[in-house]
């Protein structure tokens, strides 16, 4: 085969091989069909998978930042001892978060941070005879005084919470004092009056957590 034949030769191979601008636009055109489908299937794909895991995400969040345990003990206890079962587990979250076998600095122990001298006051008042601090860090025995103290409370204070909640946090000899200071200025002791900030934060914490647990747990509660 003579040179020039075999460069036609060549020449007519590459022609063949080398694709028409038309062809290159079709071709560029599927890709990004196949492209946009492959992306449509991915968003699918992961709302698909945001509808089906959110739930659980959901729950786990609450369980960080709205903890629930015991809420059998709380719905027993809270009818026991005619509470607002949301009332006791906000205390409880107040308290220790839910945290079975803390221990505060003072010496209060347990879901519902009882001092010994508190717990063994509540023995003698409610019957239990046979009580012991280390029952403390039963659940079932740490809330039935903790409701019980709380009951107690409320009757103390004509059912207002907010100041059953400040002597739960403050001591009745405390808040006995402010509630007669008050009157004797010709009013009644308000949450924004309690003189203690420590405890004035704890009273708006607990009755906001009440509120979110009546929202979030009313089935668990039994509400």
């Amino acid at each position: 085969m003579s040179a020039q034949a075999s460069a036609r030769t060549r020449s007519g191979a590459g022609a063949r091989k080398r694709p028409t601008k038309a062809q290159r636009q079709r071709r560029r055109q599927v890709v990004r069909r196949r492209l946009m489908l492959l992306a449509f299937a991915v968003v699918a794909a992961l709302l698909l998978l945001a509808v089906i895991v959110r739930p659980f995400a959901d729950k786990a969040v609450q369980e960080i930042s709205l903890p629930l345990r015991h809420e059998d003990i709380i719905r027993q206890q809270a009818e026991e001892k005619g509470l607002d079962p949301a009332l006791l587990a906000a205390v409880i979250y107040a308290e220790s978060r839910f945290r079975d076998g803390r221990t505060s600095p003072a010496g209060a122990k347990g879901l519902m941070q009882l001092t010994p001298e508190t717990a063994r006051y509540i023995a003698r008042k409610s019957g239990g005879t046979a009580f012991v601090v280390d029952d403390l860090a039963t659940p079932q025995v740490n809330i039935s005084y903790g409701a019980w103290y709380l009951r107690y409370l409320l009757e103390r204070y004509g059912g207002d919470r907010a100041m059953a909640l400040a002597a739960y946090n403050a001591g009745l000899g405390n808040v006995d004092r402010w509630v007669a200071a008050a009157r004797a200025r010709g009013g009644e002791l308000t949450v924004e009056a309690i003189p203690f900030p420590e405890t004035r934060a704890y009273v708006e914490r607990v009755l906001d957590a009440r509120r979110r647990y009546r929202d979030a747990y009313a089935h668990e509660l039994g509400l």
